[in-house]
C-alpha cells in the first residue's frame, strides 16, 4: 500500500488545504490477502427474534462503530478517513454484498474505525458521530457517496478553507465544515443545525480523535486509509475483491 500523510499531533489542529486533502489518501492496493487467517465454512447465526443483524450498529470499546453481530467469529475492520477517495471507493463496492451476503449472515461483524489524515476529517467525523452510535455508520457510508461534492465545494471556497487555519480551535472545525458543504450535508440528514455546531466545537473530542489516530499509526503502523485486519491480522491489500475473498478464507462461505 502506497503510504499516506500520517496522523497530525493533538495540538496542530490546523485547517488542511485542497491539496492536502486529496494527498491523504493511500492507493488502492490490488495485493493478495497473504496475512489474513483461514478456517473451515462457518454456519449462518440467526439473530434475535425481531432483528437483523445488517440493522443492528453498535459502538465498540476501542472507538469504532461496528455493524452486525458482536460476538461473529468473523471480525473486519476497518481504519477509514472520510476525506479518503480510495474509502469511499471500497465503501461504494462493498455495500450490497458486504452487508447482505456477509453481515447479514451473523459471520461477520464489520467496524470502521475513523482515522484523521487531515483537518478535513476532523469535522466530518465530528459530524458523522454527532447523533447516536447508530447512525455513525449510515451517515459515514452516505458522506463518502457524497464525498465528491465536498471536494468540489472547496475548490470553490478555498480561501475560506485557509482562512480557518486562524480561527480559534472552537470555530476552526466550523468554518472547514462551511467551506466544504458538510455542515449542510449533515443537517440535510437528520442533526439539528445547534447540535451540529456544538459537536464541531467541541475540541476536546477532536483531540480524542487525533490522539486515537496517532496511537493506532504508532502501534499497528498505519499510514494509509483504508486499511483491513481481520480477526486482528493485517490484510494485504484494500479493495473489495481482496476482502472478499479474506472474508471467504476466513469461513464466511
Amino acid at each position: 500500500m502506497t503510504p499516506a500523510k500520517t496522523a497530525f499531533a493533538p495540538k496542530a489542529l490546523v485547517a488542511a488545504t485542497l491539496a492536502l486533502a486529496l494527498a491523504a489518501c493511500g492507493s488502492k492496493d490490488e495485493g493478495a490477502a497473504a496475512t489474513a487467517p483461514s478456517g473451515d465454512a462457518i454456519a449462518k447465526i440467526a439473530a434475535p427474534a425481531g432483528q437483523t443483524w445488517a440493522d443492528t450498529y453498535t459502538a465498540t470499546p476501542e472507538g469504532g462503530y461496528r455493524m452486525g453481530n458482536p460476538d461473529a467469529p468473523i471480525k473486519l475492520v476497518e481504519y477509514g478517513a472520510l476525506s479518503c477517495s480510495h474509502c469511499a471507493e471500497f465503501s461504494e463496492a462493498s455495500a450490497a454484498e458486504l452487508r447482505d451476503d456477509f453481515v447479514a449472515s451473523g459471520r461477520v461483524s464489520f467496524e470502521v474505525r475513523f482515522f484523521m489524515l487531515n483537518a478535513l476529517d476532523v469535522p466530518a467525523t465530528l459530524l458523522a458521530t454527532c447523533s447516536t452510535p447508530e447512525a455513525a455508520l449510515p451517515l459515514a457510508k452516505q458522506f463518502w457517496g457524497w464525498q465528491r461534492d465536498m471536494f468540489t465545494n472547496l475548490q470553490s471556497n478555498e480561501a475560506a478553507l485557509q482562512a480557518a487555519s486562524q480561527l480559534p480551535p472552537e470555530q476552526r472545525f466550523v468554518a472547514i465544515a462551511q467551506a466544504g458543504g458538510m455542515d449542510t450535508f449533515f443537517t440535510s440528514r437528520g442533526i439539528a443545525a445547534d447540535q451540529a455546531k456544538t459537536c464541531l466545537a467541541d475540541t476536546a473530542k477532536a483531540t480524542k480523535l487525533v490522539e486515537a489516530t496517532n496511537k493506532a499509526s504508532e502501534e499497528l503502523g498505519i499510514t494509509g486509509t483504508p486499511t483491513f485486519f481481520l480477526n486482528g491480522a493485517k490484510i494485504e491489500g484494500n479493495t473489495w475483491e481482496v476482502i472478499k475473498v479474506a472474508l471467504e478464507k476466513a469461513g464466511a462461505r
